[in-house]
C-alpha cells in the first residue's frame, strides 16, 4: 500500500490536524518518503478539488476548498468569514505580524480601543493568550492560533509576508463573503464586567 494512501486515510478519519512527525514514526517512514507522499497528496488535493491538503506548523489536515466556501456555508452554515469585520482583520494582522503582543501595543498601532476585536478574535479561535509581558501590570500577550493558519492557508508564522501584504491578503479573502464594517467599541460598560481573559488588563471604557 502506498504511503500517500495511508496518510490520506489517516487524515480523513482524524478530521483534524495530525503531526507529520507522529505519522512518520507510526508508519516507520523516512523523511524522503514522507516528503514525496505529502507532495503527491498536495498535487491531488489542490486546484479545483473540493478538498485541499493543508500543511501548517509541521501538521497536515484536510480542509474544504476555500473557493467553495459559499456552497459549504449554504448547506452546513459554519462560522462565516464575514464575522471578521474590517476592524478585526486589522487587529488580527497586527497580532500575526507583531506576536506576541499586548492589547495596549495593538491599540498604539491602530490608535483605537481594540477590546471588541480582541474579544471576538478569541471567540473565533483566531488568537490566544500565550503569557504575560514582564512589565508593570503584566499585561496579557496574544498570538495567532493554528486555526488562523488554517483559515488563511498559511503554512507557518515564519512564512508571513510584511504587515500590509498580510492585511491585503486577509481583506481579499473576506471581500467576497459579505464583510461588514463595524465601529470599534468595548463589549462591556464597566471594569466589573471585563471578561475573564482580559482580567488584569488596563481596560479603558469609551462612551
Amino acid at each position: 500500500m502506498k504511503l500517500s494512501n495511508s496518510i490520506e486515510a489517516i487524515l480523513f478519519v482524524s478530521g483534524k490536524a495530525v503531526e507529520i512527525s507522529f505519522i512518520k514514526e507510526k508508519l516507520e517512514a523516512t523523511d524522503k518518503q514522507m516528503n514525496e507522499a505529502i507532495a503527491e497528496l498536495k498535487a491531488k488535493y489542490s486546484g479545483d478539488s473540493g478538498i485541499h491538503l493543508l500543511q501548517f506548523n509541521k501538521k497536515l489536515q484536510f480542509a474544504s476548498n476555500p473557493d467553495l466556501a459559499k456552497d459549504v456555508e449554504a448547506v452546513l452554515n459554519p462560522i462565516r468569514e464575514r464575522e471578521l469585520t474590517n476592524a478585526m482583520l486589522e487587529t488580527l494582522a497586527i497580532v500575526a505580524y507583531k506576536q506576541p503582543v499586548t492589547r495596549i501595543e495593538i491599540e498604539e498601532i491602530r490608535a483605537v480601543d481594540c477590546t471588541y476585536s480582541v474579544q471576538n478574535l478569541m471567540k473565533l479561535g483566531m488568537i490566544q493568550v500565550v503569557g504575560r509581558k514582564e512589565t508593570i501590570g503584566k499585561p496579557l500577550l496574544f498570538a495567532t492560533t493554528d486555526e488562523f493558519l488554517k483559515r488563511f492557508s498559511i503554512s507557518d508564522v515564519t512564512d508571513l509576508p510584511d504587515y500590509q501584504v498580510l492585511l491585503d491578503k486577509l481583506q481579499d479573502i473576506t471581500s467576497n463573503m459579505g464583510n461588514v464594517t463595524t465601529v470599534e467599541k468595548p463589549m462591556f460598560d464597566n471594569v466589573g464586567e471585563v471578561p475573564d481573559f482580559l482580567q488584569g488588563e488596563d481596560v479603558q471604557v469609551i462612551e
